[in-house]
């Protein structure tokens, strides 16, 4: 294994947490528009309609995907910068 790559690990980790952090301030503030409540609907909620809980299952997922390559690229470019080599 390169040593860039094992160098890149803890900080990989670190960004992995915080990427899931604003992805998930992100999704509350996303069903707040969408339905207008705050909590979102858990699967074996057996009050919620399948449309609601299949729709916030699709927006959490599109907006943990789309922060998570965000930060991840971010801090690889952040690696370049100060290494100059690109962590993977």
């Amino acid at each position: 294994m390169k040593a860039s790559k094992l160098a890149y690990k803890p900080v990989g980790f670190a960004l992995g947490a915080v990427s899931g952090m604003i992805a998930g301030a992100a999704f509350k503030q996303a069903w707040k528009l969408i339905e207008g409540e705050g909590d979102a609907p858990d699967a074996l909620d057996q009050h919620r309609p399948w449309r609601q809980i299949l729709l916030a299952a699709a927006v959490q997922g599109a907006i943990f995907s789309v922060v998570k390559a965000a930060v991840e690229r971010s801090g690889a470019q952040a690696t370049r910068h100060v290494t100059d080599t690109w962590p993977a």
